[in-house]
C-alpha cells in the first residue's frame, strides 16, 4: 500500500477516510498521491476533527491538534462563568489559525457572548472567517492585539491565543508534515519557543484584559514554568492546567479584579 510506504502510520485509517471522500477511483487515487507526498491529512480531505466540529483547512494554514481541545474545554468553562457573572462578555481568539478555539466556544452555544478572533497571516484569516461564518463572529487580520478594535480595550473576559512555542532551533526537528506545509508564523516561538507568550501576557494585562478577565493559552510541559513567570512578572495571577490524557499543558492568567492599568470612568455623583 502505498500510504504505508510512504511512513503513514496509520494507514488503513487514513485510507479509509480517504475512500469516503473520494467521488470516483480517480479521486481516489488523487487523494492517495497527495497524502504519500507528505501532506497532511487534513489538507488532503480538506477538513479537521476539534471538538466534536469539522474545521475546514487547506493548504497554509496551521492544523488544529486534538490536544489542544484541552484548551478548548478550560475556555468553554471560563466563558460560561463570564456569561453567569455580567451580560454579553467579550471573547477573543488570538492568534486563531483556522479558527478551531472561536468555532469550539461559538459551538458551546454560550448565550450573549460577543467573539471575535484575529490573526496576523491573511491565509489564516480568510479560513477563520469560513469557518467563523455561522457563528456570526468578527474575525480581524493584524499583529496580535494591533488587530482588534480598540473598543474592546479592557472587556475581554476570555481571550485564548494558542501562540506558536516551537523554539526556532527546533523548527528542523518537526514532521515534515508541520515543517513543509504549515507556515512558521504558526510554529515559531522565538529562541525558547516562549516569546510570544510573553508579549501576550504584557498586552493583556496592561490593558486588554477586563478586571477578573483570562488569558488562556497552551504550551509544553517543558516550558510551563517559564510561561507562568511570564504570566505573574505581566501581573496576572497565574496557574498551570495538565491533561496526561492527551499529553497538553495550559496556562491561565487572571486580570486582577482591581487593575490600575484600566481606568474605567466613574459615574457622575
Amino acid at each position: 500500500m502505498r500510504l504505508r510506504a510512504a511512513g503513514c502510520v496509520f494507514a488503513e485509517d487514513e485510507a479509509a477516510l480517504l475512500a469516503a471522500e473520494a467521488a470516483t477511483p480517480q479521486e481516489l487515487d488523487a487523494l492517495v498521491a497527495l497524502r504519500a507526498s507528505g501532506r497532511p491529512l487534513e489538507h488532503v480531505v480538506g477538513w479537521a476533527e476539534f471538538c466534536g466540529l469539522r474545521i475546514a483547512v487547506g493548504p497554509g494554514v496551521f492544523v488544529p491538534r486534538r490536544r489542544t481541545e484541552f484548551l478548548a474545554g478550560l475556555a468553554r468553562r471560563a466563558l460560561r462563568e463570564a456569561v453567569a457573572r455580567a451580560p454579553r462578555p467579550v471573547a477573543v481568539d488570538l492568534g486563531c489559525g483556522s479558527g478551531a478555539l472561536a468555532a469550539a466556544l461559538a459551538a458551546d452555544a454560550v448565550p450573549g457572548a460577543e467573539l471575535h478572533a484575529a490573526d496576523v497571516d491573511p491565509v489564516a484569516v480568510q479560513w477563520a472567517r469560513r469557518n467563523l461564518a455561522a457563528f456570526g463572529a468578527r474575525v480581524h487580520q493584524g499583529d496580535l492585539f494591533d488587530a482588534l478594535p480598540s473598543e474592546l480595550r479592557g472587556r475581554i473576559a476570555v481571550l485564548t491565543a494558542n501562540m506558536p512555542y516551537v523554539p526556532s532551533g527546533e523548527i528542523g526537528l518537526l514532521p515534515s508534515e508541520a515543517r513543509d506545509h504549515e507556515p512558521r508564523v504558526a510554529l515559531d516561538g522565538g529562541p525558547d519557543g516562549l516569546a510570544p507568550h510573553r508579549r501576550v501576557a504584557a498586552e493583556a494585562a496592561a490593558g486588554w484584559l477586563a478586571p477578573g478577565g483570562v488569558l488562556l493559552v497552551e504550551t509544553s510541559d517543558r516550558q510551563a514554568a517559564g510561561a507562568l513567570a511570564a504570566f505573574r512578572s505581566a501581573g496576572l495571577a497565574a496557574r498551570v492546567e495538565r491533561c496526561t490524557e492527551t499529553d497538553a499543558t495550559a496556562v491561565i492568567g487572571t486580570q486582577p479584579s482591581e487593575n490600575p492599568a484600566i481606568r474605567i470612568p466613574r459615574a457622575d455623583p
